[in-house]
């Protein structure tokens, strides 16, 4: 009891030659005209078209909508017809359409031109009808929290109306969201990260578009003000948005100094210069600045985090350090008396102002008189006016600078000293600088380095000592040899190791010439390759998330490792024959090979394998149907979508059967979902490919899934690419099959039905019961 595959997953061919109707004019050479084709886009078509003509065979020329293709794909074939020394001809033209795309539809004609007369044949249409093709998805963005966004999704035909369907978590969004705008979808918000899609309808069905991730960021922080300040500390807090059901982790403060050219990058996303970034927990919002410069501007910002990203940042804030006093006295203070005239005399503070220089203050007092306060300005020389005779005793001076902040430091007072005739220069008094060490920090630093250096060269010696030694001490057996002159072997330790190679690594494994030759076109270096989480385990192995490290990108991948210590070489072949026989697919509907590396070392016996396998989404097909019909939240899953998985799956092993593989093990749990819903037919542990014939007959007993297989194989265990059209657990949501094998047998002699499965609904039971 064979089965066929759906006759509209075929690749569309009208091969219609549509006599004319009626009595044909006198000499009009088409006796066949364009037939009329209906198909959906990209499928393959073709047109025919044939006329008989008496002398040479005219060149046949394609018209659409009138106008000669000056491109087309076609064949001519022309066949003598005459006999006894007539000149007629049989001459059919074929215009191929490859992938029928909208552009293509319209009326179709042949024309010839005889003599100087054209002629047309009748014409033929060409229409495009299938399911709708989305010219824009919905794509994957960032939003603030309960912040209004658009998505937009639009599809065409034919055939039209084209009605679109927006979900939001693969829930159908309920009638109160606006849909002024078909293709156009607002929404108020999200308090939460959310997936939408959306699903186009028309006459032939559904297509889904791929699924958008909408991730919801905390909003920007509003109120960024200075709270309070000092010379080298700031003090700032915030007032932080709302970030949905996600409490922020950590807020991030930046500052940058102000120049002159501010205004030119504060619209910038990010300053020209390295910012002074510091994290606070929160809460608290708020956050204390340390070790700025005084009496400086800055510009600061703060975004806060959540564990779904950070918000944007907040507009640049003008603030300001306030002034200091000094840090540090005025330098080189002295003091000279001549009569009843005192010249004091310093410098400038050498350390930091922290502000404005405004003045100094300078203050005398003598022993047993009160003291005197001076402020006097920015000049750095003064002449004091002794009272009386200026015979004060024991008078000091001292000075200090002072900004708008206060003053700074006094200096050391420093006593009067007499002015004697012949003396040049008055003596200047040191105050503020202490005796020089006998070894300043530039010599301390000279000594370091060469201690340091002394140590390297001696580190370096008894390295090279010891490698000598090692070396040489495989020949000190040979020494009383070499004493005879006889010949001795030079040993040397060896300064490099060469690691495995790929052609070593298949020798190691045992396994046939053919499979080696195989492997040897999909080998990947196994250091590109990184393993993440498991994905699943098995008895014999496991399967992982991966990244593959290629020229210009990294690849997500599905890496399936196999457990090398408890399988036999027999499995280990099996394994790899099942690998490469994948190279060999290239179709959208069947699962390829990326690659196969090894991993292990020689201590392990031979390596175990690693297969590299495109990432597939949501895992196989048999467990996404249990979790819409079983999960904690269950999905309804349309008709049109599980009739679309289905069609996936005929395609695939449309493919493979003109591959010339059988499956044998055709099941939703071998074929797997990637992320635009697409189906994979995978798992080709059961296949084989056919040679010779139309059909493979199995020789030995072998564990088969005999739930899955056609009666007619069970039967007679032979398997063509007919008795792989078996796919009963998708349209029950994954539901075991009924029948066990007895009564799959019993029922094929006596035509006897099992009931309909309970997940299937009645319009799905009824077919499966009266054609199952």
């Amino acid at each position: 009891m064979g089965r066929v595959l759906p006759a509209w997953c075929w690749v569309l061919c009208c091969w219609g030659c549509v006599a004319p109707k009626g009595p044909q004019a006198a000499g009009h050479p088409f006796v066949g005209s364009p037939g009329n084709i209906t198909g959906a886009r990209g499928l393959m078509g073709a047109l025919r078209c044939e006329l008989q003509v008496q002398g040479e065979p005219p060149e046949v020329t394609w018209l659409r909508d009138g106008q000669v293709l000056e491109l087309a794909d076609s064949t001519q074939t022309q066949v003598p017809l005459g006999e006894d020394g007539q000149d007629d001809w049989k001459v059919v033209s074929q215009l191929r359409i490859s992938s029928l795309q909208l552009s293509d539809a319209g009326w179709y004609q042949c024309a010839v031109v005889l003599g100087r007369k054209t002629f047309v044949s009748q014409p033929g249409y060409v229409g495009l009808e299938g399911l709708p093709y989305f010219l824009e998805e919905p794509e994957d963005r960032t939003v603030a929290a309960n912040t209004p966004f658009n998505l937009s999704c639009q599809a065409q035909g034919p055939p039209e109306p084209v009605d679109l369907l927006w979900l939001q978590d693969a829930v159908s969004l309920a009638a109160t969201v606006d849909h002024s705008a078909q293709h156009i979808l607002r929404v108020p918000g999200l308090n939460k990260t959310a997936s939408f899609s959306c699903e186009a309808h028309n006459a032939k069905g559904v297509t889904t578009s791929r699924t958008a991730t909408i991730t919801v960021l905390p909003q920007r922080p509003r109120d960024l003000h200075l709270v309070s300040s000092q010379p080298t500390e700031l003090e700032v807090a915030w007032t932080p948005g709302l970030s949905g059901i996600y409490p922020l982790t950590h807020c991030t403060l930046q500052a940058v100094l102000s120049d002159d050219g501010v205004g030119t990058w504060l619209g910038e996303p990010d300053p020209p210069e390295e910012p002074l970034t510091l994290q606070a927990s929160v809460p608290p919002h708020q956050l204390r600045l340390g070790k700025l410069h005084p009496h400086t501007p800055y510009h600061i910002r703060v975004a806060c985090v959540s564990s779904q990203g950070p918000s944007p940042w907040t507009h640049w804030l003008p603030v300001e350090t306030p002034e200091g006093v000094p840090l540090g006295p005025p330098e080189n203070v002295s003091a000279m008396r001549n009569g009843s005239q005192a010249l004091v005399h310093w410098q400038e503070p050498r350390a930091p102002l922290q502000g404005t220089l405004l003045g100094y203050r300078l203050a005398y007092r003598g022993q047993d008189t009160p003291e005197v306060l001076m402020d006097v300005g920015l000049r750095r020389e003064v002449t004091l006016e002794l009272r009386g005779d200026g015979s004060v005793p024991n008078l000091t001076v001292c000075v200090a600078a002072y900004t708008a902040a206060g003053d700074g430091p006094w200096s050391l007072p420093v006593p009067l000293v007499l002015w004697r005739p012949g003396q040049g220069q008055p003596i200047h008094q040191l105050v503020s600088e202490p005796p020089v060490p006998a070894f300043s920090w530039p010599w301390w630093y000279v000594l370091l380095g060469a201690v340091v250096a002394a140590a390297c060269v001696l580190i370096l010696a008894l390295f090279l000592v010891h490698r000598r030694k090692k070396e040489t001490r495989y020949g000190e057996v040979f020494e009383p040899t070499m004493e005879r002159g006889e010949l001795v072997v030079r040993y040397r330790v060896r300064k490099s190791y060469s690691r495995r190679t790929t052609e070593a690594t298949l020798n190691s494994l045992g396994i046939s010439e053919e499979l080696k030759e195989k492997l040897r076109d999909v080998m990947v270096d196994r250091h590109k390759v990184a393993l993440g989480k498991t994905l699943g385990e098995g008895e014999f192995g496991a399967v992982m998330e991966g990244q593959l490290n290629q020229d210009d990108s990294i690849l997500k991948v599905a890496v399936k490792t196999m457990k090398i210590a408890i399988c036999t070489r027999s499995e280990l072949e099996d394994f790899l024959s099942e690998a490469v026989c994948m190279k060999e697919f290239d179709h959208p509907n069947v699962m390829r090979l990326i690659g196969v590396c090894f991993q292990g070392s020689e201590r392990e016996g031979f390596p175990a394998p690693v297969v590299i396998l495109p990432f597939m989404k949501h895992g196989d097909l048999h467990s996404f149907l249990l979790y819409s019909r079983l999960g904690d939240q269950p999905v309804f899953l349309p008709t049109q979508m599980l009739v679309k998985f289905m069609a996936d799956i005929a395609s695939g092993m449309e493919y493979l059967s003109t591959k010339r593989f059988i499956h044998r093990d055709l099941a939703a749990r071998n074929c797997m979902l990637n992320e635009n819903m697409s189906v994979c037919v995978a798992d080709f542990g059961l296949s084989k490919k056919i040679y010779n014939g139309d059909y493979y007959r199995q020789g030995r007993i072998a564990k088969m899934p005999v739930k899955w297989i056609a009666i007619e194989s069970l039967a007679d265990r032979v398997y063509t690419s007919k008795s792989d059209v078996v796919c009963p657990d998708v349209p029950v949501l994954g539901a075991k099959p009924p029948r066990p094998a007895e009564f799959c047998r019993a029922s094929g002699r006596s035509g006897e039905h099992a009931e309909g499965p309970a997940p299937c609904p009645g319009a799905r039971r009824n077919p499966l019961c009266q054609h199952g």
